[in-house]
């Protein structure tokens, strides 16, 4: 999406010609692949842990490290990993996101009216709040999960189903709002039941 918003903005006579279908294919295959490579080691190093405990995990979902909690033998590599995994995706998607959006920003406040500044702004704005409502809940419960140790259980939970629900439910509220028409209706609807 950064890339996306970057081209849109600092050069939009090319947006179309540059981000064709086999360009934004290939670019969710490098995603695929990223995620893939990522998350196969995990796959591996759980493969040869025992486990001596219950094999029942109090999530609706395998959460690496509920799967890490259940394991009998030495799983510190396993946990080093995981960090290795969070600190590198996310370092790596923050800078390309702050390169892009640099360049973004440089382009806007070179537009000469006020006015045509505010629609990129909003634009990129919306992205924004997307973004954070996407990170900073996978990285809070995942930071939590490993450190945090006197932590009740649900919270836990808790907080792995934020991570998973609140982006998606987010996303087409936040987006959905720029809209003139959904904003005009929502407003309507408002008003009516206030009188």
């Amino acid at each position: 999406m950064a890339f996306d918003r970057y081209m849109a903005i600092c050069d939009p006579l090319r947006h179309s010609t540059i981000l064709t279908n086999p360009v934004v294919a290939k670019t969710g295959l490098a995603v695929v692949l990223r995620s893939s490579m990522c998350i196969l080691p995990y796959l591996l190093l759980a493969r040869h842990w025992s486990y001596c405990r219950t094999n029942i995990i109090s999530h609706t979902h395998r959460e690496h490290m509920a799967m890490v909690k259940l394991a009998c033998t030495d799983t510190h590599i396993s946990s080093y990993y995981g960090l290795f995994v969070i600190f590198c995706v996310l370092g790596l998607d923050v800078f390309f996101i702050t390169v892009s959006y640099t360049q973004i920003l440089r382009a806007i406040f070179s537009l000469p009216k006020k006015d045509a500044r505010l629609k990129p702004f909003g634009t990129c704005g919306s992205h924004l709040c997307v973004i954070l409502a996407f990170y900073i809940p996978g990285l809070f419960s995942s930071l939590m999960s490993r450190f945090v140790q006197n932590v009740a259980l649900n919270l836990q939970v808790l907080m792995a189903y934020i991570y998973l629900l609140l982006p998606p439910v987010l996303n087409p509220v936040i987006y959905g709002v720029r809209t003139k028409e959904i904003r005009d209706r929502l407003l309507g609807l408002f008003t009516h039941k206030g009188t």
